[in-house]
């Protein structure tokens, strides 16, 4: 509704605009110039009329070359646009369900979440490393959240973060003793790798067709054969068949360590722990350092000559 207003202007003087003053204000046309007011006296001002709000829809198209697009994303002009929509939309779901039970990390399942390349490839952002760490913080407390009330929209956004292939959703295949009561193990060690077959017995060992001794000349490798045999007070009780192949001697050796114990375990599960007190179920991943230009091995240099 319109009403008039009442103002004092705070200024020294104010001079009359012959445009926008009506024809009882203006002032007389025989002076020579505005007369100035001062800020004692007190000018009226009239408000703009109501605005009538049932003259919307009787208003006109809009013109679409003048249509400005507005981004659907409040970060569109920021340097990672989706990165920060994602992360944001986590941080919203984590507090809209942060009250629901939860289970302990532990007992959390086991999920494989993308690395930081594979979510640089989805989202096609340069992301660092450090940013993506976030996310992925959130994510594991959301994965906390007790499976039987796990909302649809939640395990919807995670599940783009999820690796294509679960690797902790594989199971091994079980190592069983066959009919003829042998337990098969296999075991590598740098480029050597071997089959070992070990069936109860009074303690022969063949590999490849031959004796331990023809094999390996060195006792010790003769000893890190047959370690795990020797770890557990096994040697007379089993006897041992291997193919070996790849690689030295000292690889083939320890390969057969590896093959031997996983064999083993098959016959007595409860020995994997003295078994892994001996260094024996662990592969070693270690491998010979490649040679590089200019050095005479990995690492060496040529002896330096002043002349």
């Amino acid at each position: 509704m319109a009403g008039k207003l009442t103002f004092n202007f705070p200024l020294r003087s104010l001079y009359w605009c012959p445009r926008c003053c009506t024809n009882s204000a203006r002032p007389a046309p025989n002076a020579s110039k505005p007369r100035p007011f001062s800020t004692a006296n007190s000018v009226q001002a009239i408000a703009a009329p109501a605005i009538d709000f049932s003259l919307i829809d009787n208003l006109p198209p809009p013109n679409v070359k003048n249509a400005r697009i507005i981004p659907a994303s409040p970060s569109y002009f920021s340097g990672r646009p989706d990165f920060t929509d994602n992360l944001l939309g986590l941080q919203t779901l984590l507090r809209k369900y942060q009250t629901l039970p939860t289970v302990a990390p532990g007992q959390a399942p086991r999920v494989a979440w993308r690395t930081v390349s594979q979510y640089r490839l989805l989202v096609g952002e340069p992301v660092r490393a450090s940013k993506y760490h976030q996310v992925i913080e959130v994510l594991k407390r959301l994965n906390q959240i007790h499976p039987a009330v796990m909302p649809p929209d939640l395990h919807k956004a995670m599940q783009i973060y999820k690796r294509d292939i679960n690797p902790y959703a594989v199971v091994r295949r079980p190592a069983i003793i066959d009919p003829d009561g042998r337990a098969c193990g296999i075991g590598r060690r740098k480029s050597s790798s071997a089959k070992v077959y070990l069936v109860q017995g009074q303690g022969e060992v063949l590999i490849n067709g031959k004796s331990i001794n023809e094999v390996f000349g060195r006792i010790h490798d003769r000893e890190s054969a047959l370690w795990p045999l020797k770890a557990t007070n096994r040697v007379d009780k089993y006897n041992v068949w291997a193919l070996v192949s790849g690689g030295g001697t000292t690889g083939q050796a320890e390969a057969l360590t590896l093959g031997t114990a996983k064999a083993l375990m098959v016959h007595e599960p409860d020995l994997k722990p003295a078994l892994r007190r001996a260094g024996c179920v662990t592969r070693d991943p270690r491998r010979v350092e490649r040679k590089k230009p200019g050095k005479l091995k990995a690492r060496k240099m040529p002896a330096w000559v002043k002349r």
